[in-house]
Formats: C-alpha cells, sequence, structure tokens
C-alpha cells in the first residue's frame, strides 16, 4: 500500500497539463517574436484565476452560500473561500463580517487545468456563444469574463441547482499592457472575437 501511494504522490508530482506544456513550447516563442521581446522572462504569463460569486441575497437565504460554495468547489476542483462584508449597512440588512460572496484562487496544474475546460467544455455550452468581447480588461492587463450560469460547467448536475446564478472569473496575468495580456490569452486559446481594441489598451 505505501508503494501504491508513493507511485501516485511521483505521478501528480510529475504531472503537466496540456495547456501549461502548450504554454512552454509553443505560446512563449510565438510570443516573444510577436511582441518583440529579446529575451522569454520578458513573456507575460498566467498568474492566478480567481473564480468568484457575490451571495448578499444569503443574509435572508443561508442555503444560497451553501450552494455557491458546493458548486465552485465542483467547478474547480478546490474548497472555496466565503468572503465577509466589510462594514455595516442598514438598507440592505447587512452587519459588518456578514457572508456575501465565495471565491476560489487557482494557480500552476489546477489554474491550467480549468482554463483547458473553460475553453474547449464550458464556453462552447454557452447559449448563443458568439465568442468573448475583449473589452472586459482593467488598464493593467488582467481580465474578467462574467458567466450568467453555472449550468455550462458539465459538474454541475441541473436537478440539484437551488437556483440558476452566474459568477465572475478574472485572469490574472504579468502582461504590462491589455494588449499584450489578449495576446496571451488568445495564444492560451481563449475564444474572443475579431474586434478592435482602443489605444489605451495598446498604452
Amino acid at each position: 500500500m505505501g508503494a501504491l501511494r508513493q507511485k501516485i504522490w511521483q505521478n501528480a508530482m510529475t504531472y503537466v497539463p496540456n495547456l501549461y506544456r502548450l504554454y512552454r513550447t509553443q505560446v512563449i516563442p510565438q510570443l516573444k517574436e510577436k511582441l518583440g521581446y529579446k529575451n522569454v522572462m520578458q513573456v507575460p504569463r498566467l498568474e492566478k484565476i480567481v473564480v468568484s460569486r457575490g451571495v448578499g441575497a444569503a443574509v435572508s437565504d443561508k442555503k444560497l452560500l451553501e450552494q455557491a460554495v458546493e458548486e465552485l468547489a465542483l467547478i474547480t476542483g478546490q474548497r472555496p473561500v466565503v468572503t465577509l462584508s466589510r462594514k455595516d449597512v442598514a438598507g440592505f440588512k447587512l452587519r459588518k463580517r456578514m457572508p456575501i460572496g465565495v471565491k476560489v484562487t487557482l494557480r500552476g496544474a489546477r489554474m491550467y487545468e480549468f482554463l483547458e475546460r473553460l475553453i474547449h467544455v464550458a464556453l462552447p455550452r454557452t447559449r448563443d456563444f458568439r465568442g468573448l468581447s475583449p473589452t472586459g480588461f482593467d488598464g493593467r492587463g488582467n481580465y474578467t469574463l462574467g458567466v450568467r450560469e453555472q449550468l455550462i460547467f458539465p459538474e454541475i448536475d441541473v436537478d440539484k441547482v437551488y437556483k440558476i446564478a452566474g459568477m465572475d472569473i478574472t485572469f490574472v496575468t504579468s502582461a504590462r499592457t491589455d494588449w499584450e495580456a489578449l495576446e496571451l490569452l488568445k495564444a492560451l486559446g481563449m475564444p474572443f472575437r475579431d474586434e478592435p481594441i482602443t489605444k489605451k489598451q495598446k498604452a
């Protein structure tokens, strides 16, 4: 039994996601040439993916928080953390440190595995999907995608869904500009629509 556990551990330590292998072997050389970098260390990289869902309505319905935690764990393969309110808001019956959301921060192998499933499985299941808008960048090389329904992820059993809910998926990169981040995400396979980006994004 000990030998079996050791073999499983060794396999886990040596496992390299397909998308990360693609990044190392194809994306880095491609972006180095396209963006005019002299050193491969200058090539932008994906640092983390943050998946989050706001559940402000959990103030009056605790089941919404439970559903959010369970679903994000299924979708990402990692236990979410509960985010708490920072101040009292009387109009919403919200007190400081009440649970108002959940989030998961993915890095390394899990990050690339999630991204691969998002690109090839989840997004194509989106109703009337025509590609991603390139306008969701924040001016610092990070991109946020809003998902309207958790049902696009095959890990979710529609018969067990308490309420249809969406989530935000934020891609944090080391890119210096939005344009460089866009080129990175496109090279990784993100299906952006062919729309012109602004001068501000290129700056």
